[in-house]
């Protein structure tokens, strides 16, 4: 009897991101969830100068990342770069001659250069199924002042705001005027609250606006929603379903990158979370909406506000959420069912029926 051939699976992570530490965490859990029984783990680094690596494993990462920071020669693997059309071959830019083939790419990379579309339009040009929303997707997803008018225009609740690119004329007496205060001030294209400022006092805005544009060039103001933060995850393609409900409550000032991945006795996670059924059902519908009206596949983690009177307004969608021990996605699944392994496996066989469906699409007229 002939065994079936394991699955390739490269696990992309890294990446030129101010979440780069959030990815390495967030690799290091899918990797040790994939199924070694069906799946071969195929680690792919992305320092933080853009270059591809071949890595052993994570471990070996830090281990020699912790070399490198003490001054040590550090050595990774070959620099890789996927060929157009190549079905997942990987090429060793030091030996043209050697490569490295992938089945599947599991990108597990946050930000910028990773979940906006740019790596999801390098696998599709090298022929190779991946993981997660299709360039359409990530990129609407990214970016949180198109997300946010597609939305609503669909009649999806979501807080009023105002979006400036770098170089535009901002009155802020206006802004505050409309929005009041307190404001979030957020840079539009990046996640894990990185760049997030709570404005409470009209001084504040420029500073905060200022700061975020350090980080992006273009920013958010965003009208204050008092309200507990609830979230659900949706998995799937075509016929996406949403998992139970999540809650998250902080004794920070708002769920900021400090608390999400630093303080950990900062963040309660509550799963499911102590919501009346109504509105958890609610929740649910809006994500699954949500998930097509922003072109979405694969998986996202979709996040709203409740009030107190029991309206929901949709803060924002992830088309890569966090896979750390702290991360929603993966909990709220385990809390519907499904258990971590389950959901790895899952993933990659969407990637793998949606890739195939696009295959069979003509390509000549």
């Amino acid at each position: 009897m002939v065994e079936k051939a394991l699955v390739k699976v490269g696990i992309l992570f890294g990446g030129k991101s101010v979440e780069h530490e959030v990815s390495l965490l967030s690799a290091k859990n899918v990797m040790d969830a994939l199924d070694l029984d069906r799946f071969e783990l195929v680690p792919i680094f992305v320092d933080k100068a853009g270059r591809w690596l071949l890595v052993d494993s994570l471990d070996a990462l830090l281990e020699k990342t912790a070399a490198e920071s003490d001054g040590a020669a550090v050595s990774y693997g070959p620099v890789v770069s996927f060929v157009p059309g190549g079905q997942g071959r990987l090429i060793h830019l030091s030996d043209m001659a050697s490569s490295t083939y992938v089945d599947v790419v599991f990108p597990v990379l946050h930000g910028l250069c990773g979940e906006d579309g740019s790596v999801q339009g390098l696998l599709k040009l090298a022929g190779v199924p991946y993981v997660g929303s299709e360039i359409i997707g990530s990129a609407i997803g990214m970016d949180k002042d198109v997300s946010k008018r597609l939305l609503r225009v669909a009649g999806i609740p979501i807080a009023p705001f105002y979006a400036f690119k770098r170089g535009d004329a901002i009155d802020c007496r206006k802004v505050l005027e409309e929005l009041g205060l307190p404001v979030f001030v957020k840079p539009a294209s990046l996640g894990s609250s990185v760049g997030v400022a709570k404005v409470v006092d009209a001084s504040g805005l420029q500073a905060a606006i200022d700061a975020a544009f350090k980080f992006d060039a273009k920013v958010l103001v965003e009208k204050f929603i008092e309200g507990r933060e609830i979230e659900c995850a949706v998995l799937g393609n075509d016929d996406p379903v949403a998992s139970v409900v999540g809650e998250i409550s902080s004794s920070h000032d708002f769920y900021s990158y400090e608390a999400k991945y630093v303080d950990k006795k900062a963040v309660k996670l509550t799963v499911p979370a102590s919501i009346d059924s109504t509105i958890a059902d609610r929740v649910r519908a809006l994500s699954v909406q949500s998930f097509h009206v922003l072109c979405c596949t694969g998986m996202a983690r979709v996040d709203f506000f409740l009030s107190k009177d029991g309206s929901l307004v949709v803060n924002e969608i992830n088309t890569i959420p966090g896979f750390t021990s702290m991360s929603m996605y993966p909990l709220l699944w385990q809390a519907t069912g499904l258990a971590y392994r389950t959901l790895i496996s899952q993933l990659i066989e969407l990637a793998m029926q949606r890739f195939a469906q696009n295959e069979e699409l003509k390509t000549s007229f």
